[in-house]
């Protein structure tokens, strides 16, 4: 980014009123993406020989004209006044494959992972109310960014290696190489929501923005149920794009 940036000494307008105007340039025009984290502020002053105020002001300025959101120790991000995120939806993917396919790193943080039964879930799945299921609630981040606070219910009675299983990696992987039970097909739904408290804490929201609260029932092959998903997505860097055909 430090190569975008050109501030000058030789004009009567600020710096940080420079750095300001070229970085909101940079994030109308694409060229800084939504989600993007920009420069920690030290690291963005001592590359462009300013004061860390210099750069402090031109980020508080571009919060005001919510171009950014901060991010509490991860500093900046690029909302959604930026070009947002555009993944597809031509295809049943999950998080980890869908990240990669947009350049990013994911990682994800395990909030839950326990076995339960639950009788509304269970009904859900077509199943007893003594049926057994995988609870996993974990927070998606792309480049350490949190993109979403994701709670799923997986059917151990098809995938019963599930339980045990290390899921800091894909689970979609899991279901197809330990458990032999890849996903196929899903029925899904999208609406927009606003993030309850703790929800807009995992965000670091300083205040609510809509998000999108995905739906998911995802099956094997032979059409039985493996997966129940309730997954809440940033509003303001999320946008999903589907493709039509007549």
């Amino acid at each position: 980014m430090r190569s975008l940036l050109r501030l000058s000494g030789d004009t009567a307008q600020p710096l940080y009123q420079q750095l300001e105007d070229q970085l909101a340039a940079l994030i109308e025009s694409g060229g800084v993406p939504a989600g993007t984290t920009l420069p920690a502020e030290r690291q963005l002053a001592e590359s462009l020989g300013v004061s860390r105020a210099t750069v402090q002001r031109a980020y508080r300025s571009l919060s005001h004209r919510k171009l950014v959101s901060a991010q509490g120790r991860l500093g900046f991000i690029v909302r959604s006044d930026g070009p947002r995120i555009h993944p597809g939806m031509d295809r049943l993917k999950g998080f980890t494959e869908e990240m990669r396919e947009l350049g990013r790193v994911p990682s994800s943080d395990i909030l839950e992972q326990r076995v339960v039964c639950d009788r509304s879930i269970a009904s859900i799945f077509g199943l007893p109310s003594t049926a057994q299921f995988l609870k996993l609630v974990r927070v998606r981040r792309g480049d350490g960014v949190p993109m979403s606070r994701e709670t799923a219910w997986y059917n151990l009675a098809a995938a019963p290696a599930l339980a045990t299983a290390d899921l800091s990696r894909s689970v979609y992987a899991c279901l197809g190489e330990l458990c032999g039970v890849p996903l196929t097909h899903c029925d899904q739904t999208i609406e927009a929501t606003l993030p309850l408290p703790q929800e807009a804490a995992i965000f670091d929201f300083s205040e609510p923005v809509a998000c999108l609260l995905i739906k998911r029932r995802s099956y094997s092959a032979d059409d039985r149920m493996i997966e129940y998903v309730e997954g809440l997505f940033r509003g303001d860097a999320y946008t999903y794009r589907l493709k039509l055909t007549v």
